[in-house]
């Protein structure tokens, strides 16, 4: 029991650079599949479709996708930065600002700002220095039954996510999630090079690799007492 709950506390996003020439072994990739495998979802859907991306080739022209900056996401993610590690643990939410370019680490940065930094040139090196890519599917026209807007089988979706990335970090493999992968202009590219049915969306992507340099930075986490409210709703 406490391995486990060691492992939940040490997961964390890799998200610099993967050694390229580490492939990941077929034994172990066995298992993060095995434990995608297993995800609990609603009503037993087992509502998505996994493409495994190994490929150096393959990789390298999802490299050269470009990925528009999103002025939404980056606007969107400031109000959850930090800029110290002791405001940080004052909020006990939020990540560090620190990790992101200088342009992110604004309310509302320009675009111009954006693309001088070179934001879609390190995003083709973090591709192409992958092990692998997985792409999770899944098909909007099916739902869980009576769930509106598929809530239950979006959240599936994530039990998926969390199952994989457990095994692959106990097996000493960094995880990182790329949602600009799915974005509509960029998925509809990725799709086409994957061969991927017109009925099915990329869900979400993982990068999976060996860290280059060791990943460590500060996580913090709410108190139990903040978010847990017994026999009733407490403000």
């Amino acid at each position: 029991m406490q391995e486990l709950m060691q492992l939940i506390e040490n997961r964390q996003s890799a998200r610099g650079l993967f050694d390229p020439e580490r492939a990941i072994p077929a034994e172990d990739m066995g298992k993060i599949l095995e434990a995608a495998r297993w995800t609990p979802t609603a009503h037993n859907m087992q509502n998505f479709e996994i493409v495994v991306v190994d490929d150096k080739q393959l990789l390298s022209a999802i490299s050269e996708i470009k990925v528009p900056a999103d002025p939404t996401f980056i606007k969107e993610n400031y109000p959850q930065l930090s800029f110290t590690e002791d405001e940080l643990r004052r909020k006990k939410t939020g990540i560090m600002g620190t990790m992101f370019p200088k342009s992110w680490q604004t309310p509302d940065p320009s675009l111009e700002d954006i693309e001088n930094e070179g934001r879609g040139a390190y995003m083709a090196k973090q591709i192409v220095s992958c092990s692998a890519i997985l792409f999770v599917l899944y098909d909007p026209s099916r739902r869980a039954p009576a769930s509106e807007g598929d809530f239950l089988g979006i959240i599936s979706l994530g039990c998926a996510m969390e199952n994989m990335w457990l095994m692959a970090n106990f097996l000493g493999i960094g995880v990182h999630i790329v949602s600009s992968l799915s974005g509509k202009k960029v998925a509809a590219e990725v799709a086409k090079l994957l061969n991927v049915p017109d009925k099915f969306s990329i869900a979400f992507s993982m990068r999976l690799g060996y860290p280059v340099t060791p990943v460590h930075y500060l996580r913090v986490r709410r108190d139990r007492d903040d978010f847990v409210h017994r026999n009733g709703f407490k403000k």
